[in-house]
């Protein structure tokens, strides 16, 4: 009986695992799911193909579908490995977390320990960053390349525009938007775009359905209010980059960004002027944009 009440608990939990993925499109997003087991709850992965390892990182309110079609070229020469943080995409969705930066990086701190990764192509964005680029300086050994979209690793607490999704974060309005009309995915992912034509309908779906309801979406509201919330913690990690200032860098920049602008890519020129830059003229979801160029630059760099 025991055997037999084991047996239908893992069929009730797969059957549950199949109906919460039932959204996804296949067509665009063909991969095998994986699972890892953490502290703070099961985080979903890809993990395609066999070489050198590509680990990509995602923001908010992206997932690892962001990346579907770099891991579905590079995994052809590499071992690509997609993430979805803990409350986004395919991952558990916990509550009552602390659900910020910190947090994200300690738990991509722990998967990389688990899966025992090593010479890392680390690809990082938005604030996928902060977080990636803080679990890479933890481990920095096991760190060979950066490739970095458009984002950021010092403190905010002082700059306008961050101070001004704060506010709305944080004030009665901003939670209803964020939780109740699920505005970051809806709104502000297509504000992200500077041709919206490259967001389809379909596309735009996947982006949806990770949030089907308020408290999925807590997760979105946690990383707004940690633009600012953290910001000692993102100074914190740009003074400790020197761990990782020495790897190959390679940046990818959409010029067209209205809120991570040229002023930020100016900031990182400084602080990495080895580093490799590809410009592009599009906004702030390169990897959406300019996806085959993006592509293109990721393998030439790896081949170098």
């Amino acid at each position: 009986m025991k055997r037999l009440g084991t047996l239908l608990l893992l069929l009730f939990m797969s059957s549950q695992a199949s109906h919460s993925q039932s959204w996804v499109n296949t067509q665009q997003y063909p991969f095998e799911s994986k699972y890892l087991a953490l502290e703070g709850g099961r985080m979903h992965y890809l993990d395609e193909g066999e070489g050198d390892v590509i680990l990509f990182v995602h923001g908010t309110p992206t997932w690892s579908f962001l990346y579907r079609d770099f891991v579905r070229e590079l995994s052809q020469n590499y071992r690509c490995i997609a993430i979805d943080h803990l409350g986004f995409g395919l991952s558990d969705k916990p509550a009552e977390v602390a659900a910020t930066p910190q947090w994200h990086a300690q738990n991509l701190t722990a998967f990389i320990q688990a899966l025992d990764l090593q010479d890392v192509t680390l690809v990082v964005h938005d604030f996928g960053a902060p977080i990636g680029l803080a679990a890479g300086i933890a481990q920095a050994h096991r760190i060979k390349r950066v490739v970095m979209f458009n984002t950021w690793l010092w403190a905010t607490a002082d700059e306008k525009r961050a101070q001004k999704i704060n506010r709305m974060a944080h004030s009665g309005l901003g939670r209803f938007l964020y939780l109740n009309m699920n505005i970051s995915p809806k709104v502000l992912l297509k504000q992200g775009f500077a041709d919206k034509r490259h967001l389809t309908k379909a596309m735009h779906l996947q982006y949806l359905h990770p949030f089907p309801s308020k408290q999925s979406r807590v997760p979105l509201l946690d990383l707004a209010k940690a633009l600012v919330g953290s910001s000692e913690w993102y100074q914190q990690q740009w003074l400790k980059l020197d761990a990782l200032s020495t790897k190959d860098w390679l940046i990818l920049w959409g010029t067209e960004d209205s809120f991570i602008t040229t002023e930020y890519l100016q900031q990182w020129e400084q602080r990495l002027p080895q580093a490799e830059k590809v410009i592009y003229n599009c906004g702030h979801f390169v990897q959406e944009e300019k996806t085959a160029e993006a592509i293109v630059a990721i393998r030439t760099f790896m081949e170098k």
